[in-house]
């Protein structure tokens, strides 16, 4: 996992870094969020002066580098290469590097430049004259406290820094020159594990109108696995041929099913059966939204989070019952699956 770092002066484009990044994969976590919401909690005004103001006292209470051990942990569970924004501190920085594989990039540009910006995008802490903005940044630049603020040293800190002070287009091509020289990394994420032996999974179906798998995991170790296809003993689709029967809708449609196989997700759950495994809290990784009966199963079972790869077209009904059962329910993609 690569962590990256945002630093630099106020206005001079380190959200728009973020949003660049972030269109290549990258998970992002801001430290100016957090305090947002420490900043609600005691009913402050969601200025700029509240914000240091909150910022220094956690880290004086707790530790130059308190806010940035939190963002990192929440990170690692993730396991993405992902962006921390709005690193102030030298103890952030020294602690980041210790501690996995980091890099700090610090965006910069004119005082003006900057200044106009914020004015155009009059957020509820951009609304200052131009001589409180530049009070502001040079009280925040530098500091004897190492558990404060220290922009202007951390911005010294860092590996590469952005020039902001141009168009749109000389900044994306900045970031893509420091893209090109990160060590990025591949590792998957624990959801994307999981989903790619859901794929591997399905490999075993026999059931060519939908080779569906299912992954049932707790505490990232895998329970069971399942994959659409007959019940034991009885002869598979792709050995003799589907057995359709039709289904009359409530909308009077008639729809056709193949009725031969057990689905993958009720194939998982009766592995767990046999083998005397509690899904109790257990998270369920599928091919397709699940069908009714299969919701009706897992609910039943205590699982409380499904992934799908993608959504089932009569699927509708099921993430009611999800919503209305308290389960978590995520699509990697929105893509709807018709057979």
């Amino acid at each position: 996992m690569l962590v990256v770092g945002i630093t630099g002066t106020l206005g001079a484009g380190k959200g728009t870094v973020v949003e660049i990044l972030k269109e290549k994969g990258f998970v992002h976590y801001s430290a100016r969020d957090y305090l947002r919401k420490r900043v609600e909690a005691l009913g402050l005004k969601a200025d700029r002066d509240s914000f240091t103001a909150v910022a220094n006292a956690i880290r004086e209470k707790e530790g130059g580098d308190f806010i940035a051990k939190g963002l990192l942990e929440i990170a690692k569970k993730d396991g993405r290469n992902c962006i921390i924004e709005s690193i102030r501190n030298v103890k952030e920085v020294e602690f980041l590097r210790k501690n996995c594989n980091f890099i700090l990039l610090c965006i910069d540009a004119d005082i003006k430049i900057r200044y106009q910006r914020i004015v155009l995008r009059n957020s509820e802490t951009d609304k200052v004259s131009f001589r409180t903005f530049v009070e502001n940044e040079q009280r925040e630049f530098s500091s004897s406290d190492t558990n404060k603020q220290n922009l202007g040293l951390v911005m010294q800190m860092a590996d590469y820094t952005l020039d902001n002070g141009k168009d749109i287009e000389f900044l994306h091509s900045q970031v893509e020159d420091v893209y090109n020289k990160l060590p990025i990394t591949t590792r998957p994420s624990w959801d994307e594990y999981f989903l790619d032996v859901v794929k591997t999974v399905a490999k075993r179906a026999t059931c060519n109108r939908g080779r569906s798998g299912c992954v049932i995991v707790k505490d990232k170790q895998i329970l069971v696995t399942g994959y659409v296809g007959s019940p034991t003993g009885l002869p598979h689709c792709d050995d003799v041929g589907h057995l359709f029967k039709n289904v009359v809708n409530d909308n009077g449609e008639i729809s056709t099913h193949c009725v031969r196989t057990v689905h993958a997700e009720q194939n998982a759950i009766c592995q767990a059966a046999k083998k005397g495994i509690a899904l109790q809290g257990a998270t369920l990784y599928c091919t397709m939204t699940p069908c009714r009966t299969c919701a009706m199963m897992i609910i039943n079972c205590g699982i409380q989070r499904v992934v799908c790869l993608n959504k089932y077209h009569s699927g509708q009904e099921s993430e009611e019952m999800f919503q209305q059962a308290g389960i978590v329910l995520d699509f990697v993609s929105k893509d709807v699956l018709q057979y």
